[in-house]
């Protein structure tokens, strides 16, 4: 099994990690299998499950997916600066505010997830050129330490936590 060093991820990113880590399935074979899964659910949703809410403040499954497309560009602009050595600091980001004017409820259902499948095929064709110095590669995001092959788990295990609530909470 995998060990990622503690000084690679900051702590909050721990549950995303733990879902991926009891396999021996590398970074490209967990990107490509939780883009599958996330296909398989939402790809049929009906208008209204695409609308809906199961609490008050809570996402529509349109929002999520704006959600999680917007966190993956985030972390595949880490990932690549990272892997090239920059040492540059970057910012944290705000899910919060990027919601708050994203839209999503006006889009094309389909045109959402099309873009979040070309999002996700980006960053599996990036994972797919780097060899083990790029991904040993450490930065810092949010004033946390990040390494790029932590940023692979996270954003799989981002993306299994948001499915796992979809199908206990949404469907």
């Amino acid at each position: 099994m995998l060990q990622l060093n503690e000084n690679e991820y900051a702590q909050y990113y721990k549950p995303y990690i733990d879902t991926l880590m009891a396999d021996e399935k590398s970074i490209v074979e967990h990107l490509k299998d939780t883009l599958d899964d996330a296909l398989s659910i939402l790809s049929n949703l009906s208008g209204d499950k695409q609308m809906y809410r199961y609490a008050d403040g809570k996402w529509t499954i349109k929002e999520l997916v704006q959600h999680i497309i917007d966190t993956e560009r985030v972390f595949a602009y880490r990932v690549l600066r990272f892997a090239r050595n920059d040492a540059t600091p970057l910012p944290g980001f705000e899910q919060d505010d990027y919601a708050a004017i994203y839209n999503a409820n006006k889009r094309d259902y389909r045109d959402l997830l099309e873009e979040f499948k070309l999002t996700r095929k980006s960053i599996i064709s990036l994972f797919k050129s780097f060899g083990d110095e790029e991904l040993m590669r450490i930065g810092i995001a949010g004033g946390n330490n990040m390494s790029v092959r932590a940023l692979g788990y996270i954003i799989s295990g981002h993306l299994q936590h948001h499915l796992n609530i979809i199908k206990e909470r949404y469907l």
